[in-house]
């Protein structure tokens, strides 16, 4: 008996060793030479993308929308998107007419179920590019990708996602997530795999350095050719281990890329350009080739923004061109490939702030509406098709709360960034679908309409005059009422949220208040209303003096009490002076310092309009609108110091601190005058909302924008206006736009 239960022991250890190794670490044995028998539903042949539906290989253009894995109240890593959430955006994104989703890297069980439940027995499926991610640490590490650890990981990812699209895997998520069990097998409806979302190029030179003499890869399905460089015969070994074990495991392939970008694409620059602009890495997928037994093959992708294009202000062009940068260059991305060309990310982002002026045309990196969005979305799609592209994929599906960008990430706690929503960071708005504060709506509208005020919103009155107040995870909103307030009069609203500094009068313009102040809201007619902060408070003033005016800000502190009130600036991704390139750094001692300062805007000048999603003249944009003897206003958070709204957090005093801390408040102050009087400030009782955030979904105009050119078929040149008849849409006119520039 004893011997039985040892041997039942030993048969139950090793039967759960054989499933660990199966199901979680991938694990397997072939029996016989699969590979001669691996099958394909996609394929690429010569520069076209190519699938069978089941009635043969077909010309395929692929049109996709990425999809994040966040929600409100929630970072992706939770995973907390659930099926039904799902296979509703599913229905939503064909309904847009995409064909294709792209997701960058491992998601949740949900979205495999919901997305086989989506598929089954639908005659019209969606179809899925797989990314697969390299960590960040390994990314950033001081580590070539060739080395053994940064491979091993990057091939346990690999293996990881192929074993989840065949069902096939369980996953460790993590302490919070808990073990996930992936056993819905959607493989039939997967196009291929994005290996790589986006190379750092820090990681390609050093690779490339490292690794110098290393003989080209050579394997049985991808080989490095003769001339590729160390890192690219990384992406050589890396897509034959996939292929291989996709091969042998499940008898399939799929199609192989590399995602690539402008700061990596695979052209020779002027060395001005590469220093200035910082685009000295290169790798190219034509030093990539496939074997006979490579069945489907591969394709070239690329992230491609039109607002980081401008170092091709710099480059020899035709007196003829009108073609945008975009469009130029995405052409000359096809004209370079003998491999279909996907731009794999492009998009617009809708959010209140700019993070990046583009010098060649008026598509900013945010302050863009939702209109333009859709406009300039469809304006892309045009020039990518132009160009001869065999696909492309918007970025993204929804905004995600808890994307932050490099000019305000500082500003905030981004380990709070799941639980309020930020318009002043560009990165959280590039969906066509809007996660709104509010359960069903927002609490207010700015819309010129005081249907959702009441009396006990009232914060304080003078002279007649109320001022109330309401706030949601995104703004504060302000209204005041009273017989002389119209679009003629002019209001001042001060402010007063730190004890640590403010003012009691302003200079410029003259005012007075019974506290001090630390900002002043001015409501002066459709044209000139804005935020402005006093001078000891301007966070600009104190994290980038040095990069916008080359100056020290703690050499000259502003006093606590100044009674200087300035506008509300943000930084730029755009220098100000490139006039150096062109060969006058160097001849002047103060250019040569000067010319690499970065360029300021007001982001405190607040947008006239109507903010009512359900009217006509809706303008997502909007920050202010009058109505009957009333004015509603609304300001996003960080634009009041608000570092974390969820629990009430603003910024400290700076120079007490050297930089942005934190400190909690529980009230704030805030009262209306014409400025003729002394103003008095009123109490509002502040309270956060912690993690229990609400939210409700809301489509875009830009959704319906691109439904218009895709599933209606609208020609995009009809979605956009034109400021004249110049077409920026006929890629073919651009034969010379970098001719000299790039080297193959």
């Amino acid at each position: 008996m004893k011997r039985f239960i040892i041997a039942c022991c030993c048969v139950f250890l090793l039967a759960g060793l054989l499933l660990y190794g199966y199901y979680f670490a991938g694990l397997h044995v072939t029996f016989g030479a699969r590979e001669e028998a691996a099958t394909t539903f996609v394929k690429q042949e010569g520069d076209q993308l190519l699938v069978d539906e089941g009635s043969g290989y077909e010309a395929f253009e692929l049109r996709g929308v990425s999809v994040g894995a966040g929600i409100p109240g929630h970072f992706p890593t939770d995973y907390a998107i659930d099926k039904d959430a799902y296979l509703r955006w599913f229905e939503q994104i064909q309904q847009m007419g995409a064909n294709t989703i792209r997701v960058h890297s491992l998601q949740g069980t949900a979205f495999y179920e919901a997305f086989f439940e989506y598929n089954q027995d639908n005659p019209d499926p969606l179809y899925l590019v797989h990314g697969v991610q390299i960590d960040d640490y390994s990314q950033n590490s001081y580590m070539s990708a060739l080395d053994e650890e940064y491979l091993s990981t990057f091939k346990d990812n690999a293996k990881t996602v192929v074993d989840v699209v065949h069902g096939q895997r369980l996953v460790e998520l993590g302490s919070v997530a808990g073990t996930g069990s992936y056993s819905h097998d959607v493989s039939q409806w997967v196009i291929g795999y994005i290996l790589g979302t986006g190379w750092i190029p820090r990681t390609v030179v050093y690779t490339d350095m490292q690794e110098s003499g290393t003989a080209p890869y050579q394997g049985e399905y991808l080989s490095a050719t003769a001339d590729a460089s160390p890192f690219e015969s990384m992406l050589a070994l890396m897509g034959d281990e996939v292929i291989r074990y996709e091969t042998d495991r499940y008898g399939q392939q799929r199609l192989i890329t590399f995602e690539s970008s402008v700061s990596t694409d695979p052209f020779v620059y002027p060395d001005e350009i590469e220093s200035d602009f910082e685009m000295y890495a290169s790798f190219d997928i034509e030093h990539v080739v496939a074997s006979d037994r490579a069945v489907a093959g591969l394709f070239a992708s690329y992230q491609v923004y039109p607002y980081y294009l401008e170092f091709m202000d710099y480059l020899p062009k035709s007196e003829s061109e009108e073609s945008s940068y975009f469009a130029q260059y995405v052409k000359q991305l096809n004209e370079h490939h003998s491999l279909p060309v996907v731009i794999s990310e492009y998009g617009m982002s809708s959010s209140r702030a700019m993070m990046r002026d583009d010098s060649d045309s008026d598509r900013t990196f945010g302050a863009m509406n939702e209109q333009e969005q859709g406009e300039y979305i469809a304006q892309s799609y045009a020039e990518i098709v132009a160009a001869g592209s065999a696909g492309s994929i918007l970025f993204c599906w929804q905004d995600e709360w808890t994307s932050r960008l490099w000019n305000t990430a500082a500003n905030v706690d981004t380990l709070k960034s799941p639980y309020w929503s930020d318009a002043q960071t560009g990165g959280q708005s590039f969906g066509v679908l809007s996660l709104d504060p509010g359960s069903d709506r927002c609490v207010s509208y700015v819309d010129g309409d005081d249907e959702e005020w009441s009396d006990d919103d009232i914060v304080g009155e003078s002279g007649g005059t109320t001022i109330s107040m309401k706030t949601d995870e995104k703004y504060l909103y302000f209204m005041v009422r009273g017989e002389g307030v119209s679009e003629g009069s002019k209001l001042y609203i001060p402010i007063d949220t730190t004890s640590k500094s403010g003012s009691f009068s302003s200079v410029d313009p003259a005012v007075s208040f019974d506290r001090a102040v630390d900002f002043l809201l001015v409501v002066d007619g459709v044209d000139e209303s804005r935020v402005l902060v006093q001078e000891r408070y301007e966070v600009l003033r104190a994290t980038s003096l040095g990069k916008t005016d080359g100056e020290d800000p703690f050499a000259d502190v502003p006093a606590i009490d100044s009674p200087v009130f300035k506008p509300v600036n943000l930084m730029l991704q755009t220098l100000s002076n490139r006039a150096a390139l062109d060969g006058g750094k160097g001849s002047d001692a103060r250019l040569a310092n000067t010319w690499k300062l970065y360029q300021t805007y007001e982001t405190g000048k607040l947008v006239y309009g109507d903010a009512n999603p359900e009217r006509e003249d809706f303008n997502s944009l909007a920050d202010f609108c009058f109505g009957d003897g009333f004015v509603e206003i609304k300001i996003p958070w960080q634009l009041l110091n608000f570092s974390n709204p969820s629990e009430m957090q603003i910024h400290d005093d700076y120079y007490e601190h050297y930089g942005v801390e934190n400190m909690k408040i529980d009230r704030m102050y805030v009262g209306v005058g014409d400025g003729r009087e002394t103003i008095s400030l009123f109490e509002k009782s502040l309270k956060g909302w912690g993690t229990n955030v609400t939210y409700h979904e809301r489509l875009k105009e830009s959704y319906y924008i691109v439904q218009q050119m895709w599933a209606y078929g609208v020609d995009p040149k009809e979605l956009w206006q034109e400021e004249d008849d110049a077409s920026v849409t006929d890629a073919s006119t651009g034969d010379e736009a970098v001719e000299g520039a790039a080297g193959q």
